[in-house]
């Protein structure tokens, strides 16, 4: 993601976390599809594959790593989103994590509550056992 980022941008970034949402959870390809084929469907060069065994990319990983647990502490996993509070300061949370798309309009509903819960200040936390697995959809 990193040679990606450094060499493409991030909108190819996020088209290359998409692709591989689509292999990983629509198809249900867990990896065992070439990541050079997932790089040629979005047109983007195979010469980010080499990155994986790149130790020039892991310092800037661990800088973002390290960015997200500051903002959202060190108990949590991923997703870790950010957002700036009323003073402008930026506070990163947890989640959302769901297990079924939403439409259009819930979809909003539950962003502007995401980004209400995580700028009050004061808030931590909301979180229930999972009784469902993911349902995704459509292949996008």
């Amino acid at each position: 993601m990193e040679s990606i980022r450094a060499g493409e941008g991030h909108g190819a970034v996020q088209n290359y976390y998409w692709e591989l949402g689509r292999r990983i959870h629509h198809d249900r390809d867990f990896m065992d599809f070439a990541l050079e084929d997932a790089l040629d469907s979005i047109g983007l060069s195979r010469h980010h594959v080499a990155a994986y065994e790149d130790p020039a990319f892991d310092e800037e990983i661990r800088t973002r790593m390290g960015e997200g647990i500051e903002l959202a502490g060190n108990d949590i996993g991923t997703p870790i989103i950010a957002f700036k509070d009323p003073a402008g300061e930026k506070v990163g949370i947890f989640g959302p994590v769901i297990t079924r798309v939403l439409g259009q309009e819930e979809s909003v509903k539950l962003w502007d509550s995401v980004v209400t819960l995580t700028t009050t200040p004061g808030f931590w936390e909301l979180k229930r056992t999972r009784t469902e697995n993911p349902v995704f959809g459509e292949r996008p």
